[in-house]
């Protein structure tokens, strides 16, 4: 890799810039004009994961979204969501089973998009999962969290994937992907991940960094009170939700990072950083998307 393309024109991401990105919604439009969405989330002790995902989806404007969870956790996903549609997977121990692939595949073919490891678990069953949705579809698919952790030592499914993959890892799993934790210049960890996988690159942080086929961008806005668990689903729910609604994949990494961002910017202004949850995001979202 010659040093010069991790630092080719790294772009800071602004208001302006995600205002001219997102898509114009037409008077006479319906709800699938705005992407028909796939969450594939949650397990036994992780159920907050799908529902944050999923209401960071719908509050980013996703026409229709459908979220797949482990048959034993449903009913309480299911209680939590209103606006997404949520339906029991096959599971083993509480977690995705192989058993649940061809479902998934079949719902695949009429999605535009896929979000797939947030409070997965780590089991035998949730790699095969990972690696056959990788390996089948066709629509942009988010591997986050768990899903990344499942790709621990097989980086080449992400090489082979049939689909665009984005990758969205903080230091933790971006070691498990490549070995080691990013170096001290964050801009070549994120550009080599890119290289290795051929994903557009997402890498969590103080600035998070985008780097894709698209371009490489810092995210500048953010503070400490995302420092929580659920503050990432919040931002993987927003990704999937703009890639569904038909933003290429390095614009729809880099305007998620700075909607997160700012949205807990604002609440911080209100909230101070110390009580700062995850759902207060999810209010904070529509002010900026108006």
């Amino acid at each position: 890799m010659a040093k010069v393309n991790a630092y080719r024109a790294w772009e800071t991401i602004g208001g302006a810039e995600i205002s001219a990105w997102l898509p114009r919604r037409p008077r006479n439009a319906h709800k699938g004009d705005f992407g028909r969405i796939l969450l594939l989330c949650g397990a036994v002790g992780y159920t907050g994961a799908p529902v944050l995902a999923a209401k960071a989806a719908v509050r980013t404007g996703a026409g229709l979204v459908f979220t797949g969870v482990p048959q034993a956790v449903y009913p309480i996903i299911a209680g939590g969501l209103l606006e997404p549609m949520v339906f029991p997977l096959p599971d083993t121990d509480g977690m995705l089973s192989a058993e649940a692939i061809p479902d998934i595949l079949n719902r695949l073919k009429t999605c535009d998009a896929c979000l797939i490891g947030c409070g997965l678990g780590r089991s035998e069953g949730v790699r095969r999962v990972v690696e056959a949705v990788l390996s089948e579809a066709v629509c942009p698919v988010v591997v986050d969290a768990d899903g990344i952790n499942a790709l621990e030592g097989h980086i080449d499914v992400v090489r082979g994937a049939a689909c665009p993959v984005l990758l969205t890892p903080h230091d933790g799993e971006y070691a498990r992907l490549m070995g080691q934790k990013p170096t001290e210049d964050r801009r070549i960890a994120a550009w080599k991940l890119h290289e290795a996988t051929g994903a557009t690159v997402l890498l969590k942080g103080h600035r998070t960094l985008i780097c894709g086929d698209g371009g490489c961008y810092v995210n500048r806005c953010g503070n400490p009170g995302l420092a929580t668990g659920g503050s990432g689903d919040v931002l993987a729910g927003i990704l999937v939700s703009l890639l569904g609604q038909g933003l290429p994949p390095t614009q729809a990494a880099a305007a998620a990072a700075w909607l997160h961002g700012m949205s807990a910017d604002i609440c911080a202004e209100h909230l101070g950083e110390y009580g700062l949850l995850p759902s207060d995001l999810l209010h904070m979202l529509p002010r900026l998307l108006k």
